[in-house]
């Protein structure tokens, strides 16, 4: 039996039938999930897990891990530990403020399987649990304006939804927008992200096409420091991001 779902199903006043209800299954296959081995798809997990406030990882303990790419589980772990994190992005809406549909739209476009989009999905909503946390880390992140202009997804549903939700996600992390209208500066050179563990580590992660590079070399995490500060220089402050947000949110139809 899954005893971790169930003790999660009665702490929270669950039942199989009332979770197959809020999830939209049949009664019988939601009663199949606290049997051994019985996972529910990617798409259930994720809406279960927040049902029940929990880790899809608590719930099922080896399908995130199982499905991650392999690359991709040291950043993973590192994030999870982090008390601070800061993030530029230069195309893309950070992963840890996207919706689900904007997610699984940024992944329809690579070549892999519709189950391995539904899986990879469901990872990266559940990444987002850290910023529900009792003591959140210290998220701060730097985005530019074209990340909010570029059409993602086959209508412009997609982006509207997105942009409003960065807009609540701004109450829980410092979000600042670099204005289309800024001219040539550092954060061109590509996306980063710099992590603080609690031991003191600075870690850094910075995209590839194939893979990230992920270091916590005293240069490199320094070099990154530097066009930090450089790019935070050229951002706007969180309230008029906040409104040039909106605006994005609204000029999509």
């Amino acid at each position: 039996m899954n005893h971790g779902l169930i003790a999660a199903m009665a702490e929270a006043g669950e039942t199989a039938e009332s979770l197959a209800a809020q999830v939209g299954v049949d009664p019988k296959t939601a009663q199949r999930w606290v049997n051994p081995g019985r996972v529910p798809r990617p798409r259930h997990r994720s809406q279960i897990a927040t049902l029940l406030v929990r880790d899809v990882g608590d719930l099922w303990p080896d399908v995130l891990k199982r499905r991650e790419p392999s690359w991709f589980r040291q950043w993973a772990e590192i994030e999870h530990e982090a008390t601070v994190i800061r993030w530029f992005e230069l195309a893309w809406v950070p992963g840890l403020l996207q919706t689900e549909a904007y997610a699984r739209a940024t992944l329809e476009i690579e070549s892999f399987s519709p189950d391995e989009v539904d899986d990879l999905t469901a990872a990266r909503m559940q990444r987002q649990a850290i910023l529900r946390r009792s003591r959140p880390p210290l998220v701060v992140v730097l985005m530019d304006e074209a990340a909010l202009r570029r059409r993602v997804g086959l209508n412009g549903v997609v982006m509207r939804e997105q942009c409003e939700h960065i807009a609540v996600c701004a109450e829980l992390v410092q979000v600042h927008v670099i204005p289309r209208d800024n001219p040539m500066y550092l954060g061109m050179g590509g996306p980063f992200i710099l992590a603080d563990v609690p031991d003191g580590t600075r870690v850094g992660h910075q995209d590839g096409q194939v893979k990230a590079h992920i270091t916590d070399d005293a240069a490199e995490i320094a070099t990154l420091e530097r066009r930090w500060a450089r790019i935070v220089g050229d951002a706007l402050p969180r309230t008029q991001s906040l409104d040039l947000i909106r605006e994005a949110a609204s000029s999509w139809t």
